[in-house]
């Protein structure tokens, strides 16, 4: 699994997102870390959100810093629609601002469906597509008042062509897709784009907890035969953030062909 960098500014002549303000949920690990490192070498502000991960919120916060970047960290757990919204709510008052949404923030609790609990469908629910829409909702007044936003969902391949053990997840992430898809409609008069990115099978903790027979056997479905380190899914979402002004209602897969 790659090491998260930051974007290489020697290599460009101006950072694209200074003085722009990013919430990435869930980043203080896998994917979001990730998204926040990338923004953040861009120039952005980044805010980075976790609900339980403190010490890899620190760590993320740190590196960024380090690199001369500027980041706050904002506790809370997007699944609870109160906590979630003082998350965006605290990030407008420290900032006043907020151009960059990714909603990001996601768990697993894979069981075939004859023995998928209530809690297993509600949480995931909860999380994933709830989560999406309570930080959304919170942060389209600022970005409609200043007439700009980016808003990017990360979903799944999951959500597109469906797993076994995952009819929770994929629910929650096609919904993600589909929701996606009316908020680039009615707010692009506003300046706001929304997108998802979906990737495929990704070196993170969740990955990291299959079995390794089980692994080689999803590695062999895969066209590109290996899996996708969450830094090229952090460059597909900073793509459409810096030069996607007009790409809205889209879908990029960062999957190594595995749904196409």
């Amino acid at each position: 699994m790659g090491t998260a960098v930051l974007y290489d500014s020697e290599t460009t002549v101006s950072k694209p997102l200074d003085g722009k303000v990013a919430l990435v949920t869930g980043s203080s690990r896998g994917i979001g870390r990730a998204i926040a490192m990338e923004l953040a070498g861009r120039g952005a502000v980044v805010a980075i959100n976790f609900r339980t991960g403190q010490g890899g919120a620190e760590e993320v916060r740190e590196l960024i810093q380090l690199a001369g970047g500027e980041s706050r960290i904002f506790q809370g757990d997007v699944a609870d629609r109160i906590e979630a919204r003082k998350i965006v709510g605290d990030v407008l008052d420290e900032y006043r601002q907020l151009d960059i949404l990714v909603n990001n923030a996601g768990i697993t609790r894979d069981r075939s469906i004859r023995k998928m609990t209530d809690d297993d469908w509600f949480e995931v629910i909860n999380t994933n597509l709830n989560g999406t829409y309570y930080c959304t909702s919170a942060a389209l007044p600022s970005m409609i008042e200043q007439k700009f936003g980016r808003i990017i969902n990360i979903a799944s391949f999951v959500g597109q062509a469906g797993n076994f053990g995952q009819a929770n997840y994929a629910a929650s992430k096609g919904g993600i897709i589909a929701f996606t898809k009316v908020l680039a409609l009615e707010l692009a008069k506003y300046n706001i784009t929304a997108n998802v990115v979906a990737p495929g099978f990704t070196l993170t903790d969740m990955l990291g907890a299959v079995p390794a027979d089980v692994l080689e056997q999803i590695r062999d479905k895969i066209p590109m035969r290996r899996f996708a380190e969450p830094e090229e899914i952090a460059k597909a979402v900073a793509f459409l953030v810096c030069d996607g002004a007009h790409i809205t209602g889209q879908q990029i897969n960062v999957n190594g062909g595995i749904y196409m």
